[in-house]
């Protein structure tokens, strides 16, 4: 083939070779958190490429949705070369086919690479890979590394998840993992440890973030951003601050299931998207959300037997208004969820009616707030379900510098939605009493 790789000159640097060797030497798993502007794509463009001539497979590099791809990595051109990123990692000496379609590129020698997204971590087709770059893993569906991970133990592949931080959310938590595990590597660099920004240079990306954010957003954001903090919340994060107090006080630990206290749920469905169910039981002023479930591409009686398999006795199921009215497909004859929920069991089913105004989802979103003072989550059971209420925030407009009044559709919705049900639904109860009577509802004895 004739080329040199890493092609065009580019070399790691000092503060970049820790992590080039580790992978370079045949390092399997790399959790690698950096401040912004850093390198973390382009390092691992082209340690792939390197890595595509040594062992023949498919590469992916995944961001957290596929429709960011294009503009984030397929066009994206490096400033200090007027280049294309990945026609300096991927010259166009070692291809043999480019598809800009599907963002797919063959190499010489067999292997391929392609962009793919964490939303579709479960529809993507062909070959697996044998090489994972989780590129933003902060905000990624953490489902697709737990889709994806037996493919790579089977077939002895590698994956490197490089990231700023968001929050404390799923990265901290396998950062901490791979700290603490034979054969995986852990490193966090903050602006001060690499040469990138000068002080001064920090100094005024303070100011100008301060300046467009206000003091607290601000230098939240800047912290986040330049120097790995993982205690504020997501920038537009609809129940950061709600959430977090939430952990200062205490209230997300182990939380115990209650034998003599009915369970509610509280649903947000889907027809072939993620179903997510929140259980719940009230004890005094408390809810304590004591499980969670959630899954996709599967129908009701899937879930009735969730329910059914759990230790729980039941109270009302609260779904959406759209229960109601949609059709679970051709094969119901066209019954709305909520009949069909009831005829595999699960009742009484209480539907949330829409609220009569344009503004529904956002009065949604401040019933949650509201309700979130009160709430106790168990934090293993509830683990997916408090991730996604950390993680459910506004759109974020890059041109314009501001957050829109619309909620960002990704891997967090659903969660956040199921929860939304709870607070928009639920007429407070006292339900602190023991029952004594033989339940006639729900699942029977």
């Amino acid at each position: 083939m004739g080329v040199e790789l890493p092609h065009n000159g580019w070399e790691p640097r000092d503060d970049q070779m820790t992590l080039w060797d580790y992978l370079e030497n045949g390092g399997k798993r790399a959790v690698e958190v950096a401040h912004r502007r850093w390198g973390k794509d382009d390092i691992a463009l082209h340690f792939t490429a390197t890595a595509s001539q040594e062992r023949v497979g498919n590469y992916w590099h995944m961001l957290p949705q596929f429709n960011q791809c294009r503009k984030a990595i397929w066009e994206a051109v490096n400033p200090r070369t007027g280049m294309k990123r990945i026609d300096e990692a991927f010259p166009m000496e070692m291809r043999t086919s480019t598809r800009s379609t599907d963002m797919y590129i063959g190499l010489v020698g067999g292997s391929s690479w392609q962009l793919v997204g964490s939303d579709n971590y479960n529809a993507l087709v062909g070959s697996p890979p044998i090489g994972i770059v989780f590129s933003e893993y902060a905000l990624s569906d953490p489902r697709s590394w737990a889709y994806l991970s037996p493919i790579l133990e089977e077939n002895g592949g590698w994956a490197a998840f490089i990231s700023t931080s968001r929050g404390n959310n799923h990265l901290k938590k396998m950062l901490d993992f791979a700290r603490i595990t034979p054969g995986w590597f852990a490193q966090v660099l903050t602006a001060d440890d690499t040469p990138v920004f000068t002080k001064v240079k920090l100094e005024e990306i303070r100011a100008e973030m301060v300046g467009t954010f206000g003091e607290e957003m601000g230098e939240a954001m800047f912290q986040q951003e330049y120097f790995c903090s993982f205690q504020g919340a997501v920038m537009g994060a609809y129940y950061g601050k709600q959430m977090a107090l939430a952990r200062k006080e205490g209230r997300i630990t182990h939380v115990p299931y209650e034998t003599g206290a009915e369970v509610y749920t509280f649903w947000d469905l889907g027809v072939d998207d993620s179903m997510t169910i929140w259980f719940a039981q009230f004890i005094g002023k408390e809810t304590r959300l004591i499980d969670y479930y959630e899954n996709s591409g599967m129908g009701l009686a899937h879930y009735a037997k969730v329910l059914k398999e759990k230790p729980y006795v039941y109270g009302d199921h609260y779904m959406p208004h759209d229960a109601a009215v949609r059709e679970m497909s051709a094969g119901e004859h066209a019954k709305s969820r909520v009949e069909v929920a009831e005829e595999l069991g699960i009742k009484p089913i209480i539907v949330v009616e829409r609220p009569r105004n344009t503004d529904a989802v956002m009065n949604g979103i401040e019933g949650v707030r509201n309700a979130l003072g009160s709430c106790w989550f168990d934090e293993r059971k509830c683990a997916t379900g408090i991730s996604a209420l950390e993680g459910y925030r506004a759109e974020y407009d890059e041109e314009k510098k501001i957050l829109r009044r619309t909620p960002l559709h990704d891997h967090c919705s659903h969660g956040a939605d199921g929860f939304r049900t709870f607070a928009v639904g639920y007429r407070a109860k006292q339900i602190s009493k023991p029952y004594n009577r033989q339940v006639t509802s729900g699942w029977a004895a």
